[in-house]
């Protein structure tokens, strides 16, 4: 049989698209073969993708925004009180993570966590009084996401929360404080020991970090998080080395507040030495603050937010607004706790993905080789992972950077038309909530932004481009 080359007479140079057995088979008989990663289209996409791709202002608007996440540099500056601070608070609302949500569609952690928030405001007196009272309509549920703020898991965030405030010049973003694992609020759980800490995280920790932050001034939290990758954080599921970093930066304080009793500092240091998630939530509210920087840029195709309420996962884009683009929350493969299985588990829930949004999580697994003891999966996948994810992103972060990758900065800036285009699906490592409420945690893991968000925004995109 006459080869390849034999029968064009010259050396020929071929491109293929994936397809690995033509690719070796042509080496084989002697030809230059150069391989291109090429994957067709999210079907349906092809014309959204093709006015998207023939604006001239799309480039323009995608490095705007994509500059201002980077450039973002947030400090947490003090502890004050959900009411008191947080735009649109009023004391009959509660805030929650995901996109809008009405208490008839919620998912069981999302309820159980309503139900705890509103026995630790003293405004129901049982968990049926609660249920019966959210039920009613008399509560505004709102997403945090309204609010300049991110919620872990379900997010709730109550009037009387004490919340962490970071600050950018003039932006300003919100999170509560990190409870710790298990049966905690955010999973979802209610019992007397989750409000007995709430109420404990009010009065002491909360007052206590606050007069510390007087005495530090403002904590550099991208520095802490740039230190922690390279120490083996992710920024999402792993934060043992930002929390022991903060704590750091914090301990001087706690030991020179003569104004704060002893035994009181005493207790707020062991309570965050404990919590190896302490910094997650602080890494949130930085997350939020650079999305929302990002935010607004006419044409641009950047992702702000990517969001879950146990129900829906929703995003947003610069380019389309306050405009939420949703599907049915994806169920999260993972590791379990104890005897939970995936029967157990509630869809993907929380505001968590944040930090993917900005360049942290599922997209900086590659500096976290034991986050896989916490989520699963290899260290050799969780960097596989995180190579996938250059391919659907605007740039390398400045600042985040990855060691085992020759200090890359880290894959930042969410692309929506690449996403369509590649059919790369965002990851996000994540906590698995049990789906019955008052259950609590029941395992993490890993999960995939669904694609008929990013389908339907990109749609969007086009449309407002239109000429």
């Amino acid at each position: 049989m006459t080869g390849l080359r034999g029968l064009l007479g010259a050396p020929p140079i071929v491109v293929t698209a994936g397809v690995e057995v033509l690719a070796a088979a042509l080496e084989a008989q002697g030809v230059d073969v150069h391989r291109t990663d090429w994957r067709p289209p999210e079907p349906g996409t092809a014309a959204a993708l093709a006015v998207v791709a023939s604006d001239p202002d799309v480039a323009g608007a995608n490095a705007t925004a994509v500059a201002r996440m980077t450039g973002v540099r947030p400090h947490l500056v003090s502890v004050a009180t959900a009411r008191e601070v947080i735009p649109g608070m009023t004391g009959d609302t509660l805030l929650h993570a995901g996109p809008p949500l009405e208490w008839r569609d919620a998912s069981g952690p999302m309820r159980g966590a309503i139900m705890g928030a509103l026995l630790y405001e003293g405004i129901a007196a049982s968990p049926e009084e609660a249920a019966t009272l959210a039920a009613s309509g008399r509560i505004e549920l709102s997403p945090c996401h309204h609010h300049m703020a991110a919620g872990p898991m379900a997010g709730v965030v109550s009037p009387s929360m004490p919340v962490a405030v970071v600050e950018d010049g003039g932006r300003t973003a919100y999170a509560t404080l990190n409870e710790g694992l298990g049966n905690v609020l955010r999973y979802g759980a209610y019992g007397p020991e989750v409000i007995e800490r709430l109420r404990w995280m009010e009065q002491v920790l909360a007052p206590v970090v606050a007069s510390a932050l007087r005495i530090t001034g403002p904590v550099d939290l991208r520095a802490i998080t740039a230190q922690a990758l390279q120490m083996g954080d992710d920024g999402h599921n792993r934060n043992r080395a930002g929390t022991s970093l903060f704590l750091r930066t914090l301990g001087a304080a706690l030991v020179a507040d003569d104004a704060t009793p002893a035994s009181r500092r005493a207790e707020v240091f062991r309570f965050i030495d404990g919590n190896d998630h302490f910094m997650l939530n602080l890494v949130m509210a930085a997350g939020k603050l650079a999305a929302d920087a990002a935010s607004g840029v006419a044409g641009s195709s950047l992702v702000t937010a990517m969001a879950r309420n146990g129900t829906e996962f929703g995003i947003r884009l610069s380019g389309t607004g306050d405009r939420w683009f949703t599907a049915p929350a994806p169920t999260v493969d993972g590791l379990y706790l104890g005897t939970f299985t995936a029967e157990d588990a509630n869809p993907d829930i929380g505001d968590s993905a944040i930090t993917e949004t900005v360049g942290l999580g599922g997209f900086a697994m590659a500096a976290s080789p034991a986050i896989v003891g916490f989520v699963g999966g290899t260290a050799a996948g969780a960097v596989r992972r995180t190579l996938e994810m250059y391919e659907i992103t605007l740039t390398e972060h400045p600042v985040y950077r990855i060691p085992f990758l020759e200090s890359r900065g880290t894959p930042t800036g969410i692309d929506a038309t690449l996403v369509v285009r590649t059919r790369i699906r965002p990851q996000i490592n994540t906590g698995i909530a049990g789906k019955e409420p008052g259950v609590g945690m029941v395992g993490a893991g890993l999960v995939e932004a669904p694609m008929a968000c990013f389908v339907a925004a990109v749609r969007a995109l086009a449309g407002s481009r239109r000429r």
